[in-house]
C-alpha cells in the first residue's frame, strides 16, 4: 500500500503542478511562486519513488536522490517563503509580517551559499560508499551527515514554521468555509513539516536503535502525510473556484440561443457577427466571468430593443398564455420575447415602444445571468403556434389586437 501511495503523491503533485502552468504567463508574480512551491515538491516526491530512488542512487552519483530531495525541497521551501511574505505584503505593522518578512529574506540571501556547502559536504565528508535505504539513519553518528542534513533540515523546519503560523493565521480569518478548511489542512502540513526536520536533526546525531528499513518507512509516511493534506488543502478552495466556473460556463453556454438571435436581429450589439455554438465556446477573449457579464449585457440590450416591436398587449398575453406552466413567469418572458423579435424580423415597429419587461430583484450579474438562463430554456422551446396565437391575441404592431378570446383581467 505504501509503495502504491509513493507513486500517487506525486503523480497527483505533478498534476496540480501541470494545472496551474499558464501561471507562469501571467503577470501576477505570487501565482509564479505558487507554481515554482508546487514544481519543487513534485521533483522532490518523485526522489522518493522507489524505481526512481534505486535509478539515481545507482548512478556514477550514489545516494543521488537524497541530494536532489533536498535540493528541490529547499526550492520549493524558498519559493513558498516568496508567496506567503507577497500575499501579506513586503512589510507591515505587524510582527508576523515582520517576522516573515525577516526569515524569508535571509533564507534568500543564504540560499546560494548554502546549497554550495550542501554540494560540498555532500561530495567531500559523506561517507557514500554504498546506497542507502534511508540517507539520515544509514549516516546517523556521522559528522558529516549530521552537518549536511543539519542545514538541509533547518531549511525546511524554518520555511514550514513561517508557512504553517501564516496560513494558520489567514485560516482563522478565511471568509469562507472552504477557503478556511483549505489553509488549516495546509498549516497542518507544514506543522508536520516543521516538527518532522527537528526529529530527524536529533536523530542523525544521536542515533536510535530502529532500524534504517523502519525510519524509511516513518520518512515516506510523513512526507505522504504532508503531501496529501497540502494537496487536500489545496484541492479544497481550488474545487469551490473549479465549481464556480463551471457554473459560470454553463450559464454562458445557455444563453447562446438567446444571445445568438438578438444579436443576429440586432448586429450592432456586438463589435462583430455572432458564431456558431462551438466556435463562441472556443473564443476566448478574457476571463469567463466578463464574458458572461457581456453575454448578460448584450442580451439586456436587446431586450429593450424588443420594446418597439410589442404590442403593449403582448406581455399580459403571455402571462396569460404561461400562467398554468410550472414557472410562469420566466416563460412569459420567453413568449414575449419570441413573438416580439418575430415582429422585428418582420419589420413591423410600433409607434411607441411598449413598456419594459418587469423588473426583478436581482442583486447582482450573477443572478440576473440564472434568470436569463431559465428564460433561454423556454424560449429554445417556444412553438411557431404559440407566436401565432400571441399575435392573434396581442395584435402586431400598427394593427388591431382580437381580444375575443383572452380575459380581461389578462389585458390590465
Amino acid at each position: 500500500m505504501l509503495t502504491v501511495l509513493l507513486w500517487v503523491a506525486p503523480v497527483v503533485m505533478t498534476a496540480t503542478t501541470a494545472w496551474r502552468l499558464p501561471s507562469l504567463w501571467t503577470p501576477d508574480v505570487l501565482h509564479r511562486y505558487l507554481w515554482m512551491c508546487c514544481a519543487g515538491f513534485a521533483a522532490a516526491l518523485w526522489c522518493r519513488v522507489p524505481p526512481v530512488k534505486e535509478a539515481l542512487d545507482s548512478s556514477a552519483v550514489t545516494d543521488l536522490s537524497a541530494l536532489l530531495k533536498y535540493a528541490f525541497s529547499l526550492a520549493a521551501i524558498l519559493a513558498g517563503l516568496k508567496y506567503i511574505v507577497g500575499a501579506y505584503g513586503e512589510a507591515g505593522p505587524s510582527r508576523h509580517v515582520s517576522v516573515s518578512t525577516w526569515v524569508s529574506r535571509t533564507a534568500h540571501r543564504l540560499a546560494i551559499t548554502w546549497l554550495v556547502l550542501l554540494v560540498a559536504l555532500f561530495f567531500s565528508v559523506v561517507d557514500r560508499s554504498e546506497p542507502s535505504v534511508d540517507f539520515t539513519t544509514d549516516h546517523a553518528g556521522q559528522w558529516g551527515a549530521g552537518l549536511f542534513l543539519t542545514i538541509a533540515y533547518t531549511y525546511l523546519a524554518a520555511g514550514s514554521g513561517v508557512a504553517c503560523f501564516q496560513w494558520w493565521r489567514a485560516g482563522r480569518r478565511a471568509e469562507y468555509r472552504s477557503l478556511r478548511l483549505g489553509l488549516i489542512l495546509m498549516s497542518a502540513a507544514m506543522l508536520i513539516y516543521a516538527v518532522y526536520p527537528a526529529v530527524r536533526i536529533i536523530t542523525v546525531w544521536a542515533p536510535t536503535s530502529a532500524s534504517d528499513v523502519t525510519m524509511r518507512t516513518v520518512a515516506d509516511t510523513v512526507t505522504l502525510t504532508v503531501a496529501f493534506l497540502w494537496a487536500a488543502g489545496a484541492a479544497i478552495p481550488c474545487t469551490v473556484v473549479l465549481t464556480d466556473r463551471w457554473t459560470v460556463w454553463r450559464m454562458h453556454r445557455k444563453l447562446y440561443p438567446l444571445w445568438a438571435d438578438l444579436t443576429q436581429q440586432f448586429p450592432h450589439l456586438i463589435l462583430g457577427p455572432a458564431g456558431a455554438r462551438h466556435r463562441e465556446a472556443l473564443r476566448v477573449w478574457g476571463p469567463l466571468s466578463l464574458r458572461l457579464d457581456q453575454r448578460v449585457h448584450e442580451i439586456a440590450d436587446g431586450i429593450e430593443k424588443l420594446r418597439h416591436f410589442a404590442t403593449p398587449q403582448l406581455l399580459p398575453c403571455a402571462q396569460w398564455l404561461t400562467e398554468n406552466d410550472l414557472d410562469p413567469e420566466p416563460a412569459a418572458e420567453a413568449h414575449w420575447i419570441a413573438t416580439a423579435l418575430d415582429n422585428a424580423r418582420a419589420g413591423r415597429a410600433a409607434a411607441s415602444p411598449a413598456r419594459a419587461l418587469p423588473t426583478k430583484p436581482l442583486s447582482d450579474t450573477r443572478a440576473e445571468a440564472y434568470w436569463l438562463t431559465l428564460v433561454t430554456d423556454v424560449y429554445a422551446q417556444v412553438a411557431p403556434a404559440a407566436v401565432c396565437a400571441l399575435h392573434d391575441r396581442a395584435g402586431r404592431p400598427g394593427a388591431e389586437a382580437d381580444f375575443t378570446s383572452v380575459p380581461v383581467a389578462a389585458t390590465l
